[in-house]
């Protein structure tokens, strides 16, 4: 493997190079969405001159589309490790999710059981929550370690029974960045019959995902989290996506797995999900050029920024940890940073995180605010009612000179009245 390269990687990004209000901005608001490369914008434009027609026609700009569709199939494949007809897409996590909530729910009955996590953004909590009242399943919550927010293990193992059908389970939380061991929840859900659907939204920009290994049933994730455009992505297992009945217009397609996908896709965005992996594997060429394919280029990729990443969080936690009334909530400890992505949630002493946020904004510096819809966590630490959390998240475009830049102003925003 040869070194990272953030300067390499930054300037496949033109966003970064822009000036608002006569700064050039710090993005620290990746987990809320990420920039994008150049050539993802290309692709999008390219996709909107050369084939802007619906799929399936008996023309050109028709088969272009077709052509678009199967190509983003085979890249999401080589992303997450499975095969491209098992991959599915939406306009986002959350309405994926959604759909498919409602198909398992049919195959569910009363008194059956489904396990979802505090930890969990809501996307992956009010969908199987709306089952309670529909069929009459009953949702166990499991809870977490508030000290360090890491998920209750044992709390976990309580939860999960015989009557167990379907475990809801995030692979790392969006608000604090904790890494779940979803191998071990799956292994726990396996040894009674029950599914596993991973939410993988805040996690696919932070590391490789193998859905094989793994052995998860669903894995959902967002494309504009890790650089590309705003595109839902679903793995499901073959056999689930033929077995369930999608609720869908009748004359629409019932091979797997386009009997999924209601309505027309976003055919731009599905170029410019091409490109963004595209773009990945060409960073994950760059630092191992012995790569045989693109799988291993992108999983070389994501784990060069993985390891890039967590240089810059030890960097960033540590310099938050000497800020006087700070509070970091999650892992802070360097030596099980293999157990959290860069994404950190504060708060500071007389500030509330809309004011921290905006202070920061208004000097380029840019974060979120508030409870990133999740919720369960930001009530379990008493801040719902007060705010929520200021976020920052950092992404392998970042660098550490913005990290010094954000310390010191949330220094002097600490010391100011």
């Amino acid at each position: 493997m040869l070194p990272f390269d953030p300067i390499w990687v930054r300037s496949r990004f033109p966003a970064l190079s822009q000036e608002i209000d006569g700064r050039i901005p710090i993005f620290f608001d990746g987990p809320g969405g990420s920039q994008v490369p150049g050539s993802v914008i290309d692709a999008m434009s390219r996709c909107l001159i050369t084939a802007n027609a619906n799929a399936h026609g008996a023309f050109a700009t028709s088969r272009r589309t077709d052509e678009w569709i199967a190509s983003a199939r085979a890249a999401v494949a080589d992303l997450l490790g499975c095969d491209s007809d098992e991959v599915v897409f939406g306009a986002n996590m959350t309405t994926l999710t959604f759909a498919f909530s409602r198909a398992i729910g049919r195959e569910l009955r009363r008194g059956d059981e489904i396990v979802v996590t505090r930890l969990d953004h809501y996307a992956n909590v009010s969908p199987w929550r709306a089952l309670e009242e529909e069929t009459g399943t009953i949702v166990r919550v499991v809870d977490f370690h508030t000290e360090d927010c890491t998920l209750d293990m044992e709390d976990l193992k309580r939860q999960i029974n015989e009557k167990t059908r379907i475990v809801a389970i995030a692979y790392a939380s969006n608000a604090v960045g904790t890494i779940n061991d979803v191998a071990a929840v799956v292994r726990l859900a396996r040894a009674v019959g029950a599914w596993v659907f991973v939410d993988a939204v805040h996690y696919s920009p932070h590391g490789p995902i193998d859905v094989r290994a793994l052995d998860c049933d669903f894995l959902a994730c967002s494309a504009y989290k890790f650089y590309g455009p705003h595109v839902g992505i679903l793995y499901g297992k073959r056999k689930h996506l033929a077995q369930l009945r999608p609720y869908k217009v009748q004359p629409a397609p019932e091979e797997v797995p386009s009997r999924w996908e209601t309505g027309t896709l976003n055919h731009e965005g599905l170029a410019g999900l091409v490109a963004t992996i595209d773009y990945l594997a060409e960073l994950g060429r760059y630092v191992s050029p012995s790569s045989a394919n693109r799988r291993e280029a992108l999983v070389a990729a994501l784990e060069a920024s993985r390891r890039y990443e967590r240089e810059l969080c030890e960097q960033l936690i540590a310099g938050l940890l000497k800020i006087p009334g700070l509070i970091l909530y999650g892992i802070a400890d360097p030596a099980r940073f293999d157990w959290r992505t860069p994404t950190v949630a504060i708060r500071l002493a007389g500030k509330s995180p809309y004011t921290i946020a905006k202070e920061l904004g208004d000097r380029g510096i840019y974060t979120w605010h508030g409870n990133f819809y999740a919720l369960g966590i930001a009530e379990k630490l008493k801040v719902e009612t007060e705010g929520g959390f200021l976020r920052i998240g950092l992404l392998a475009y970042n660098i550490r000179e913005e990290i010094e830049q954000l310390l010191q102003a949330l220094e002097e925003i600490a010391a100011s009245e």
